[in-house]
């Protein structure tokens, strides 16, 4: 489900949740905010860890007035959906809610990713080039 958030849009979340759920009250836990965060890597998965470098993060906690608290990261400067990503989260805590989330807003997402993964996909089969070999028979 975050996995989904994060690939989202921030007009695609806004104007669903705001449709969906009109009369909704979140209560900021920790105010959205951006910083920087330290990637970590390792040679080959399994090597010792170095650091890579640093890239910025944004992240929010929220809670709903029925007292779910959803949790909001995203890489970027974005403190707008960090806060989208965390109602997203809190609502999907409540079994009620669940389905009609999953239905209004997160399926249209995940129509809108697989069909640009479709396009993509069929851009980069259009430049494939397939290599053979061929052998002579000297013998």
């Amino acid at each position: 489900m975050l996995a989904v958030t994060v690939r989202a849009k921030r007009a695609e979340l806004e104007t669903s949740l705001r449709q969906a759920w009109p009369d909704l009250v979140v209560t900021d836990l920790r105010p959205a905010e951006s910083g920087l965060v330290m990637l970590r890597g390792r040679i080959g998965g399994d090597g010792a860890p170095f650091n890579l470098g640093e890239a910025s993060m944004s992240r929010a906690a929220v809670a709903l007035e029925t007292g779910e608290i959803g949790y909001g990261h995203v890489l970027g400067r974005d403190v707008v959906m960090a806060r989208l990503i965390a109602v997203v989260d809190a609502l999907w805590q409540r079994p009620g809610d669940r389905p009609h989330l999953e239905n209004e807003v997160l399926a249209p997402i995940r129509k809108r990713i697989a069909r640009e993964q479709s396009t993509e996909q069929a851009k980069t089969a259009a430049t494939r080039v397939d290599f053979f070999t061929l052998v002579r028979g000297e013998d």
